[in-house]
């Protein structure tokens, strides 16, 4: 099971590795296009989908690596049963807004689908296409969120951010 959901994280990074470098495509397409007096329609309206796509799909994975920013200046205060009690709240809680979020993102798709909602932009793509980026992002995310408390449960470490602050100056 647990090499299953590594590769389903990892699988969603790739997809947003793929979408980050298909944003380079399609602003390049769009560059070059406009230096030729080409105009490529709707490569903007792309570029926003496709930078949907690649947030979406990078949650899980950079939860599960311990990415996410977490605000541990309560958490760490508390050690022991204290602690983990702590941490399986945070993490229902956050299973319940995953879960929530996903069923919204999956209606939204499901609405989008039956009434053939289309883009406003020139590109008139369905809508349900670029949203089920969200949709799968979403529902992968709380499958992470899950797997997290059943690793709190479990005594099973979950991964954690490491004490170096970011550089990203």
């Amino acid at each position: 099971m647990r090499r299953a959901l590594d590769a389903l994280y990892d699988g969603c990074q790739w997809l947003a590795a793929v979408c980050l470098f298909m944003i380079f495509a399609t602003i390049l397409a769009q560059v070059i296009g406009s230096a030729a007096g080409v105009y490529i329609r709707g490569t903007d309206a792309y570029a926003g989908y496709l930078m949907a796509g690649a947030s979406f799909f990078a949650l899980a994975h950079t939860l599960t690596r311990g990415e996410h920013i977490r605000v541990t200046l309560v958490l760490d205060r508390f050690r022991g049963g204290a602690r983990k009690a702590l941490e399986v709240w945070c993490h229902v809680a956050a299973i319940g807004l995953a879960a929530a979020f996903a069923w919204f993102a999956w209606d939204m798709v499901w609405w989008s689908w039956a009434y053939n909602d289309v883009s406003a932009a020139e590109d008139r793509t369905p809508l349900w296409i670029p949203q089920m980026s969200m949709a799968l992002g979403t529902t992968v995310l709380t499958v992470a969120f899950v797997d997290g408390l059943v690793g709190v449960l479990t005594g099973r470490v979950v991964a954690k951010a490491g004490d170096e602050p970011a550089h990203v100056e």
